[in-house]
């Protein structure tokens, strides 16, 4: 299924409009496509029509293969209903196809059953689909019995064909105007759009269905994942508030919340996706990354740089799409709530999940405080509870898909706000051994390999229930041995809630452009699934910090997500990478802000008129020559006296150097 929002599309147009060209340009990024030719070869002595079909064959990309349907009008619809989903066809034209029907080799026959067949394929197809059709409907009627038969033909094979596709466009004069969107709007109630501009307005001509600009349905109703009951919204966005001060004893009793307004999204635009393997998603850029490290060499950094952070340099370049990336100023954090119960929960003190994520949303607790701290926005996210993966699937197909629908959906709310970066953070009870569930299950694991030891709320290691763990994850995967490891399988059978949301978050991400950090095992399992439905995926995602997991650290390693950190915080998952969020945004503003290295034709001495007298620096040993008697201008690091020759002493440079902390920390101390 295209990000478009279309999986079948009608390219209409006429005689030399760039029909045909278009509808190549909208494949253009498929890695194979089968070009369906439905032209006869014609008279051989016709050069000017050998001349066009050569045109025609020369426009191809050499990895695309071609298939001659010409023999018979009824083999269109057989290519077409054959074609798997993972496939790319374009049909050119339509036109050509009438034309053998019409052919008397093929007459008698039911030309009108014929149409339908072809269209009931189109409708039922799979494969992303482009199909190719002259207009004829606008000129006069023709004067002859085989002219009218034709158009009476060609335009109720436009009609069928058009109403069986999701999009329909027409070209004229090399611009396109498209005539139908992807789907059809639902009824929104008034107060559910914004006064603001929305995704409802009008288009111009060239915009395309899930284009900028386009004409869209809004939705102002979700579906609660694994219910199928509708729902208001999608979970609130609260901004944690950072309090001013230490909270006194009395602050459980102050009237203000810890929270600020909630920050409210715009309506979610119905894209009529089908989450499938083989979805064609965009890809980092390939080249401003590289570009980024490579002019890291050229600025004014003294010493070796930014060591292993520079990868954060270049994830941040070739996700923003520019050789100098800015810091990520608008952060959303998303917390997945949802139990496993049976063997997986083992353990784990019943409620506890459930308060954790009571907490968020209250502005309370490591999580929500860390986000306050970095300006990010929090969104506590119910996924569906999973039933015991050692007794059945964790999900049914349908909650499955739902699950994945819902968080392509958070992950476009957030890409609609503005959102630049995404936290994947989860807190449900079992979640570590569904994660580990899926980890062995795709990449081949054994269960106590890759399942951390279970820690008590007393800090204590409880190796009773994590033996329990163990044995639902071998279960588990005895109960699935037969089963199939397609990526849908894996989240039903395995899986269950909370993997499905942040597969659904991942993939979502992804089609809108937005990285997303990774920080506990939803977040690797999630990515182990995701490539199964788009390998691009995993390219969008950053691993601060493995947490010294060991799920975490193979999961990891199959990715090819290096982690950047090795702080094993054990605050929840999510909280590391909020805790490493600040120092990945201090590189980012390094690389951005620091200019090009004076020997290179960079510094900073052009952007001062006049030196300061007092701070010149640690290697300025010249005197000030505005003084009769010079002193010298620069004290050193060391000196944090005023000059007493003056009545009103200059500062004395308060750069790094001359800050002395206020108490220093013995070893072995906490600072508090």
């Amino acid at each position: 299924m295209s990000v478009d929002g279309w999986n079948t599309l009608l390219v209409l147009g006429g005689i030399r409009s760039g029909k045909s060209e278009f509808a190549e340009s909208v494949v253009a990024d498929a890695p194979t496509v089968r070009y369906v030719a439905t032209a006869p070869e014609g008279d051989p002595e016709d050069t000017e029509w050998a001349t066009r079909l050569a045109a025609h064959r020369a426009r191809r990309p050499g990895s695309w293969t071609t298939e001659e349907t010409a023999a018979d009008p009824g083999r269109l619809a057989e290519v077409i209903a054959a074609a798997g989903p993972n496939e790319t066809l374009v049909v050119d034209d339509l036109g050509g196809w009438v034309t053998v029907l019409l052919d008397p080799a093929h007459q008698p026959a039911d030309d009108t059953a014929t149409i339908a067949e072809l269209a009931a394929a189109v409708r039922a197809s799979t494969a992303r689909l482009v199909l190719v059709s002259p207009e004829v409907g606008l000129s006069l009627v023709p004067t002859t019995p085989l002219g009218r038969a034709f158009t009476d033909a060609l335009g109720a094979t436009n009609r069928a064909v058009a109403e069986a596709c999701d999009a329909v466009a027409l070209v004229v004069a090399g611009q396109t105007a498209w005539l139908k969107p992807a789907a059809p709007a639902p009824a929104v109630p008034a107060h559910a759009v914004p006064a603001q501009a929305g995704p409802a307005q009008a288009a111009p001509a060239h915009a395309g269905p899930g284009q900028a600009g386009a004409p869209q349905p809004v939705a102002s109703t979700g579906v609660r994942p694994g219910t199928g009951a509708p729902d208001e919204a999608l979970p609130e966005v609260f901004t944690p508030a950072v309090p001013p001060a230490p909270a006194p004893a009395a602050a459980d009793a102050a009237g203000p919340a810890d929270w600020a307004a909630p920050t409210m999204a715009l309506p979610m635009v119905a894209t009529g996706l089908v989450i499938q393997p083989g979805m064609e998603l965009p890809m980092p850029d390939d080249y401003t990354g590289p570009q980024a490290v490579d002019r890291l060499a050229t600025l004014d950094i003294p010493g070796a740089g930014l060591g292993v952070l520079e990868r954060v340099v270049g994830f941040a370049a070739a996700t923003q799409g520019t050789a100098t990336p800015t810091p990520w100023s608008s952060v959303r954090v998303l917390l997945l709530h949802g139990d496993h119960e049976g063997g997986a929960s083992a353990g784990a003190v019943p409620g506890e999940s459930a308060r954790r994520a009571r907490q968020a949303r209250a502005g309370k607790g490591p999580l929500a405080r860390l986000a306050a701290e970095n300006g990010a926005s929090l969104q506590v996210v119910e996924t569906p509870s999973s039933a015991p993966i050692e007794e059945g699937p964790a999900l049914s197909g349908e909650e499955v898909e739902s699950a994945l629908r819902y968080g392509w959906r958070l992950a476009e709310q957030a890409a609609d706000a503005g959102v630049q970066l995404l936290v994947l953070a989860a807190c449900g009870a079992g979640t570590e051994t569904a994660a580990a569930a899926v980890l062995a299950a795709t990449a081949g694991a054994e269960p106590p390999a890759v399942l951390g030891r279970v820690v008590t709320e007393h800090g204590e290691f409880d190796d009773a229930a994590w033996m329990v763990r163990c044995a639902a994850v071998r279960d588990a995967l005895h109960r699935t041995r037969r089963s199939a490891r397609e990526a849908k399988d894996v989240l039903a059978e395995l899986g269950g809630g909370d993997v499905a949301v942040a597969t659904g978050v991942l993939l979502g991400a992804t089609a809108r452009r937005v990285p997303v950090l990774l920080d506990g095992p939803v977040g690797v399992a999630a990515g182990m699934v995701s490539r199964d439905l788009a390998g691009q995926a995993r390219h969008w995602c950053l691993l601060p910090d493995h947490g010294g997991r060991p799920g975490v650290r193979l999961a990891a390693d199959v990715l090819g997500l290096t982690p950047l950190l090795d702080l094993r915080l054990d605050l929840g998952e999510g909280a590391t990478a909020l805790a490493a969020l600040p120092l990945l945004r201090s590189a980012l503003a390094l690389a951005a802000g620091l200019p090009v290295h004076p020997s290179l034709g960079g510094g900073y001495d052009e952007d001062f008129a006049e030196p300061e007298p007092a701070g010149p620096g640690p290697t300025s040993t010249e005197p000030e020559p505005q003084f009769a008697e010079p002193e010298p201008a620069g004290p050193g690091p060391t000196s944090t006296e005023p000059e007493p020759d003056f009545a009103e002493p200059e500062p004395t440079g308060p750069g790094p150097t001359t800050i002395e902390p206020d108490e220093p920390v013995a070893p072995g101390r906490r600072a508090d």
